[in-house]
């Protein structure tokens, strides 16, 4: 989700439709319960099995992110946060604070093909002008 990098003040956002989910914390390497998600220190998950739709609220400038998703069951919510991103060689010391990476994914089980078969994964993004995106996750993905 490169859409999404450099465009979120981190600690104004909120996301939709993961917040009851269990996730695989990377940091942690365990799993852990769902609860609301907060960007006050580094953060690296894999929601797994998760909805089709989430949405991802940019409080300060008024807009939302809407990802919908098909053949991708897992989400990936990540931030490397202060100190992780002062060791990273593309990254300014403070553009933790302005990024987030929410991206659909295939993470907890591999798709393992057989010769001639075919799989596919879609991934769409939209962006509104506004902060209430509740109605936007209800209705389905359509590809």
């Amino acid at each position: 989700m490169r859409d999404l990098l450099c465009l979120v003040n981190s600690s104004e956002v909120r996301i939709e439709g993961l917040e009851t989910l269990d996730y695989l914390d990377n940091l942690s390497h365990k799993e852990e319960q769902g609860d609301a998600i907060t960007f006050e220190s580094e953060v690296d998950r894999v929601y797994v099995s998760s909805s089709n739709v989430v949405a991802v609220l940019d409080h300060e400038k008024k807009r939302s992110f809407v990802i919908r998703k098909e053949g991708l069951p897992d989400v990936v919510v990540w931030n490397p946060w202060e100190n992780k991103s002062k060791t990273m060689v593309d990254f300014g010391d403070a553009e933790y604070k302005q990024m987030l990476c929410v991206d659909a994914a295939v993470v907890e089980r591999a798709i393992i093909l057989k010769p001639g078969e075919e799989w596919t994964g879609k991934l769409e993004l939209s962006a509104v002008s506004s902060t209430n995106c509740s109605d936007h996750l209800d209705h389905p993905v359509s590809i």
